[in-house]
This record gives C-alpha cells, sequence and structure tokens, in this order.
C-alpha cells in the first residue's frame, strides 16, 4: 500500500531515549522508527514486551519528547497533545458522576467551541455510534466493561480528531467481551471515518483489526517488518479461521518470538 500519497500519520527517524538517574545514563527506548499511515487506515503495532510499543503511541499524542526524528499528523509536527489526536487507553477512565452522555461531552466543554445543545446533540450522535442508545443517562457504574469502553472511544471521538490511537483498550476484557468490541471498533470507526494507530500484545487482534501490522524489534525499538492484511476489510470474527490468517499469525509469532529470544540472549 502506498501511503506516502495521503500519510495521515508520519514518523520520520523517530529516536527516544529516557535517562535513568540511579544508573547515571541515557536508556534507548526507540531507535530509528520509520513509519506512515494513510487516512482511513488502521494499523496495528505488535511487538516483545517492554519494547517501547506504548511510548512510541505517547510521543505520537506528543505526550513525551523525542530524543531525535519528528513525527507529523497531517504535514504539521508534533511537539505536544492536540485536538487532533485522542487517545484511548486500557482502562476507560470515565467519570464516576458524570452520565455516558456527560462523559462524552467533557472534551467539548474543555474546548468550548460549540454551544451547550450542540454539545448534547454531538454527544447522542456518539453515543449511537457506538451503539449505546438508551444508556445516555446511565452511569459508569451501571455498564459492563465492554459498554464502558464504548463511552470512552465515543468520547475520544467527540472532538473529532484526526488520529485515534488506542493504547491496549480491550485488554482488561473478558476474552468473549474482547473479541465481540473487535468487530464492534471496525463498525465504529468505518462509520466515523478516522484513522487509527492500535498498540496490543494480541497478534489475533492485530491481524483481525489491522490493514497492515507493524511488528517492533526488541529495545531499543525499530520495525522489524510492516506485514499487509490481504483480507476483506469487511471482517467477521469467522475470518479468525480462515487458513490465510493463521499464515499471517504465524509469521508474525515467527518474528516476534526471534526478537524474544535476542532479548533473552542479550539479559
Amino acid at each position: 500500500m502506498n501511503v506516502s500519497r495521503a500519510a495521515k500519520l508520519e514518523a520520520q527517524g523517530v529516536r527516544l531515549a529516557f535517562y535513568n538517574e540511579r544508573m547515571k545514563r541515557r536508556l534507548p527506548v526507540l531507535a530509528g522508527i520509520d513509519l506512515a499511515v494513510a487516512e482511513g487506515e488502521l494499523v496495528a503495532i505488535v511487538g516483545p514486551s517492554g519494547c517501547g510499543k506504548s511510548t512510541f503511541l505517547g510521543a505520537v499524542d506528543g505526550l513525551v519528547k523525542l530524543t531525535g526524528g519528528a513525527i507529523k499528523v497531517d504535514g504539521r509536527i508534533v511537539t505536544a497533545p492536540g485536538p487532533d489526536r485522542a487517545m484511548v487507553f486500557q482502562q476507560d477512565s470515565l467519570f464516576p458522576w458524570r452520565t455516558v452522555s456527560r462523559n462524552v461531552m467533557y472534551g467539548l466543554e474543555l474546548q468550548k467551541r460549540l454551544p451547550r445543545e450542540a454539545m448534547r446533540e454531538r454527544a447522542a450522535q456518539l453515543v449511537e455510534l457506538v451503539g449505546l442508545s438508551g444508556f445516555a443517562e446511565h452511569y459508569p457504574h451501571e455498564l459492563s466493561g465492554g459498554m464502558r469502553q464504548r463511552v470512552n472511544i465515543a468520547r475520544a471521538l467527540a472532538p473529532d480528531p484526526e488520529l485515534l490511537l488506542l493504547d491496549e483498550p480491550f485488554a482488561a476484557l473478558d476474552a468473549q467481551t474482547r473479541e465481540f468490541m473487535q468487530a464492534e471498533l471496525l463498525k465504529i470507526l468505518a462509520r466515523a471515518g478516522k484513522t487509527a494507530l492500535f498498540i496490543t500484545h494480541q497478534i489475533d487482534e492485530a491481524i483481525f483489526l489491522a490493514n497492515r501490522v507493524a511488528v517492533f524489534s526488541a529495545r531499543p525499538a525499530r520495525i522489524k517488518a510492516i506485514i499487509d492484511v490481504n483480507l476483506p476489510r469487511e471482517r467477521t470474527l469467522e475470518v479468525k479461521l480462515e487458513p490465510a490468517f493463521r499464515e499471517l499469525q504465524d509469521r508474525i509469532w515467527r518474528l516476534i518470538e526471534e526478537e524474544s529470544a535476542s532479548m533473552a540472549i542479550a539479559g
């Protein structure tokens, strides 16, 4: 896939290191990440545990300062968090004292760009988009884990960001709910027309969701491989039973296993 013609996100030679005060030295985390994500595309990132996937996502969001290289969204260099990006974390982090509707409105209230009635309309549209019609006035404790993550996604979409960043958003869910939410996320993103970067430890989840899967090497991370997921974009969970899906799963697992083995040897 040629993403250079309409890249929503570009990471160019991204390097990042943290200074360890106790050890009195810099610890490299990212060692030259080059990645482009096209408009409307979902790219999943997988790799060995601790390789720097979430750190990279934080850098894309502008939460982490780079040591070198650049990250651009729509050609603009990222230097800090901004309304063109929205993050969805593993925990839903909803305000327990706010209803579903008012949780979704939170980012709009901070922006103060819309009148109150327009914010309510936008929240109602998003509550319907994520499949929670009838639950707008419920509180988080009255919802299941999967429903709370739907609210979390709706809240992230409310300010209409250009890029949605998802850091293992389904990791805390049970296996059945997780699979259901994978299918629902594809529907939500297709309806909203959003570009997304998705971090996961689950290879099958990455393949099911993504147009392409970027495999990170062991730390300090580089791009070991970018795998095209040549499966029909309208996916049902049955696709996980197909031989082509299993082949992709085995291929990516072998790449990660090589990196995990190198980490063990280095350790």
